[in-house]
């Protein structure tokens, strides 16, 4: 159980940042994080060691947040993005007004792939890895990040990336 315990402290740093990514809201990340990991140790019986712990959370994390997004949309809960402040005076410094329209962009992704992007990007996992925690083939997974980069590209208006022959 120490072990457990253990090894589950070690992944909360990622998980809080891979749920405030999804949610874009610190204490709704919070609660999300804390449902994940009292769904983890109230079911640590079901984990399987074939694999890492990390994807068995951030597996649980997804699906918590998807139930959660569900359950808004039937509601009527959805979030209106135009509805939210602007800041009254914008920052002198390129590199933040850069960050902060790459992080306007990514929330106007679909939730696949937003989900997608952020964990190959922002937590750094394996294509491989990212495909078994959302539970879709590895060419959806791609097809999805390739179209998440694309959109980026063109909402951001970043030049495209040079077009590579294939050589026979």
């Amino acid at each position: 159980m120490a072990d457990f315990l253990d090894e589950l402290e070690t992944c909360v740093p990622a998980l809080r940042r891979y749920a405030r990514a999804l949610t874009r809201n610190i204490d709704r990340a919070d609660d999300l994080v804390q449902d994940c990991l009292e769904r983890a140790i109230s079911r640590r019986g079901l984990f399987r060691p074939t694999g890492p712990m990390r994807s068995w959370l951030f597996t649980i994390l997804t699906n918590l947040h998807r139930n959660a997004r569900r359950s808004e949309y039937r509601r009527g809960e959805t979030l209106d993005l135009d509805a939210l402040p602007e800041l009254g005076t914008p920052a002198p410094q390129p590199g933040y007004v850069a960050l902060a329209e790459l992080s306007r962009a990514i929330d106007t992704l679909p939730l696949e792939q937003k989900e997608v992007l952020l964990l190959i990007t922002l937590e750094g996992l394996a294509y491989a890895e990212a495909a078994t925690i959302l539970d879709i083939p590895l060419g959806t997974l791609m097809s999805r990040l390739g179209r998440a980069r694309a959109t980026l590209r063109q909402l951001t208006g970043a030049a495209q990336e040079p077009h590579l022959r294939s050589v026979k």
